[in-house]
């Protein structure tokens, strides 16, 4: 699997962006998505989690509120909407793929649970 993630960009606070990571393959119904988030000078964080079938979602409780993530299997993408964003959610943001099971699902937030990785996107959210 091959994740080809964008949508980043450079915005004031209160603003929104959508995060999209496009999968290649035909097997991405079958994977767990995530987003996490890596700052300059911190260690990357779990932001949010969609199971394979978009039935359940997981959040950092920084974000609950704020951002959504979706998947369309039938595209191959899944998404991270972002609303009321505050700079201390300026961070390059990965999306990443993982076969996390209904028995594992309290090992969303884990980088170690996911297999691949997209190569990153930029949000920068200025005060």
């Amino acid at each position: 699997v091959q994740l080809q993630a964008c949508g980043g960009g450079l915005l004031q606070a209160g603003g929104s962006l959508r995060l999209s990571c496009v999968a290649s393959g035909r097997t991405f119904s079958s994977y767990a998505m995530g987003w996490f988030r890596q700052a300059p000078g911190k260690e990357r964080e779990f932001v949010a989690a969609i199971s394979w079938s978009g039935g359940s979602t997981y959040y950092v409780d920084s974000v609950k509120g704020r951002f959504t993530i979706s998947r369309d299997n039938a595209k191959n993408t899944v998404y991270l909407q972002m609303n009321s964003l505050k700079p201390e959610d300026t961070a390059v943001y990965y999306c990443a793929a993982g076969r996390i099971g209904a028995q594992d699902r309290g090992t969303y937030f884990l980088p170690q649970r996911y297999n691949y990785w997209g190569q990153g996107t930029q949000v920068t959210v200025s005060s």
